[in-house]
């Protein structure tokens, strides 16, 4: 996924192809669709495809990074889309997780890496990085494979308060001042 609404890629032939659609959410589709073909076409998931929608800005997110997400979850049923079982997407509250901390599935914190702020990212994980043979009571069915779209929207990089020179390590994406931090110690951006 490129800014401006491209999508590059390659295909079997290691032939490499770019794409330019006409808005933004056409981008996200086809991205989407792509990403539920390569599962469908693996002959067993073994670990989570992750599909990058939009790419967002700055460093990309790792262990011990505190993030704030807007997600929905979707089962995985009919080689595509089932229904929503989870989404706060509507809801005043965002997620809040430290990544690596093991408090959400394993697949989450593997899809989640590299991601940066402002970013949308699309995860296919399998029952294996989900909830397995348990499943959640009256949502996930056992040995369900899961569909979520996560959206990025506040970062605290977990080497920000701590840089060794002294120096805020948050603006190590960027030469300019970092904003000043909120109370709840998140970006005021």
């Amino acid at each position: 996924v490129q800014p401006n609404n491209y999508s590059t890629f390659y295909d079997d032939q290691r032939q490499n192809w770019s794409i330019m659609f006409e808005s933004e959410k056409a981008a996200v589709d086809f991205s989407k669709q792509v990403c539920i073909a390569k599962c469908n076409s693996s002959p067993a998931l073994d670990s989570v495809l992750c599909q990058d929608l939009l790419l967002g800005e700055g460093q990309g997110v790792e262990g011990g990074d505190s993030l704030e997400v807007a997600y929905t979850g979707w089962l995985f049923q009919n080689n595509g889309l089932g229904q929503v079982f989870d989404s706060n997407v509507n809801k005043d509250k965002l997620l809040r997780l430290k990544l690596g901390s093991g408090k959400v599935i394993k697949g989450w914190e593997e899809g989640m890496l590299g991601m940066k702020k402002g970013g949308r990212r699309f995860l296919i994980i399998p029952p294996a990085w989900a909830y397995g043979a348990q499943g959640v009571a009256a949502r996930v069915p056992p040995d369900s494979t899961l569909v979520f779209e996560v959206e990025l929207r506040r970062v605290k990089l977990a080497k920000e308060s701590s840089g060794s020179d002294g120096l805020s390590v948050s603006s190590r994406d960027s030469p300019a001042p970092s904003p000043v931090p909120s109370s709840d110690g998140f970006s005021s951006d």
